[in-house]
């Protein structure tokens, strides 16, 4: 498996750019694991509703807005991704400042570009 990517924003709504990451990652076998509002599962990923401490988290690629990202600061900050993804919609400068400060790399760009030019 390939370094382990965590979706914050997964939907289970298939029009989502959220799920279409989520199957994008699986056919390139990167381990991933999801939250989200809602739980379900897929392509086999299970969303969770509850923030967990997963381990080993090298990726984060954020679907939410810059607003709502404030309340997973620390949460994120307390995994020790290697990077953080801001995809459309969700640039944060606050939140670039705050990634800086902790050594952090983040870019934005898109998760599903990235993976379709093999530069993810």
């Amino acid at each position: 498996m390939k370094k382990k990517t965590l979706v914050i924003g997964a939907s289970l709504n298939p029009d989502r750019y959220s799920h279409l990451v989520i199957h994008k990652l699986v056919n390139h076998e990167f381990e991933v694991v999801a939250f989200g509002l809602k739980s379900g599962i897929v392509a086999g990923v299970i969303l969770d509703t509850e923030l967990k401490h997963y381990e080993n988290i090298h990726t984060v690629t954020l679907y939410i807005n810059p607003k709502a990202q404030k309340m997973y600061y620390d949460y994120i900050l307390a995994l020790k991704p290697q990077r953080v993804i801001f995809n459309p919609g969700t640039e944060n400068p606050e939140f670039y400042k705050i990634l800086e400060e902790h050594n952090i790399f983040y870019e934005v760009a898109c998760s599903l570009v990235l993976l379709s030019t093999n530069q993810y």
